[in-house]
């Protein structure tokens, strides 16, 4: 039991901090941290938290932020982007939490905001793979499976299961329509962040490149902002600080996310 909260000290040395992240992240949150002079306590969610919707991903989250023990913790992390507004309303229980200014987890793995809009300017049709993608990100785990939208929608059904269930007419149509959503993609790039053991997930990219007959490219990561997110102190152009008696939106403009106040 503690007797009382830790009063916030950002600017101190080493701060006591809970980063809750998503998988996706697992070698570069672990790499970060073993580099950062705080301590920081690490708790990974499965990839498939992105596939089960909005609603249910931010009602996983906000549990996980509830268990925090805002006595202990100086700021609460969260290895997440804004991904399709699962980490809108979140708060956390009395401490600050931060949230990087971010759409996509591509933004984490590049380093900012901005060099992720660069590039997503100067390219379509681009499948990104990482360690963390070839690694967990191709199947759901096995509590997530049953509620993702994947399952809901038929997505992960075989043209003879969607047959039976729909009636052959509708089976083709779902199939063609939905049954490959890679299909608009011409190109696979992979994004090296230094901390591989080896060359295996490259190659595991290429492989899968040559398979669907995509372009194959490889460039370099940038864990900056991995590693300013478990070092702070946290500037506002790259993380979102939200407060005490505050919950994350989405500001739907440069910023990505913005503070709304609590009503009570």
């Amino acid at each position: 039991m503690h007797s009382g909260r830790r009063p916030f000290k950002f600017n101190c040395e080493s701060m006591r901090l809970k980063l809750i992240s998503c998988e996706i992240f697992y070698r570069e949150i672990c790499y970060a941290v073993s580099r950062s002079i705080n301590q920081v306590d690490v708790e990974f969610f499965p990839k498939g938290l992105h596939d089960i919707g909005a609603e249910k991903m931010r009602g996983r989250l906000q549990d996980a932020l509830q268990n925090v023990d805002g006595a202990y913790y100086d700021a609460v992390l969260l290895g997440y982007a804004l991904c399709n507004n699962g980490v809108a309303g979140l708060q956390s229980n009395g401490i600050p939490l931060i949230i990087p200014r971010a759409h996509d987890c591509i933004t984490l793995f590049l380093g900012s905001k901005e060099r992720y809009l660069e590039i997503f300017n100067q390219n379509s049709g681009v499948y990104y793979e990482t360690s963390g993608w070839l690694e967990r990100g191709e199947e759901l785990s096995r509590d997530l499976q049953p509620i993702s939208i994947q399952n809901q929608l038929g997505l992960n059904m075989t043209y003879q299961e969607l047959v039976e269930k729909y009636g052959e007419d509708n089976a083709r149509y779902l199939y063609e329509q939905l049954g490959d959503l890679t299909r608009h993609y011409t190109k696979c790039t992979y994004i090296e962040m230094g901390v591989e053991p080896d060359g295996r997930f490259e190659q595991s990219a290429r492989k899968k490149a040559g398979e669907r007959g995509w372009e194959f490219e490889k460039i370099s990561g940038d864990m900056g902002l991995i590693q300013r997110l478990v070092d702070g102190p946290w500037n506002g152009e790259e993380f979102l600080v939200v407060p005490p008696g505050h919950r994350a939106a989405a500001s739907y403009d440069a910023s990505i996310l913005t503070v709304e106040k609590i009503q009570s």
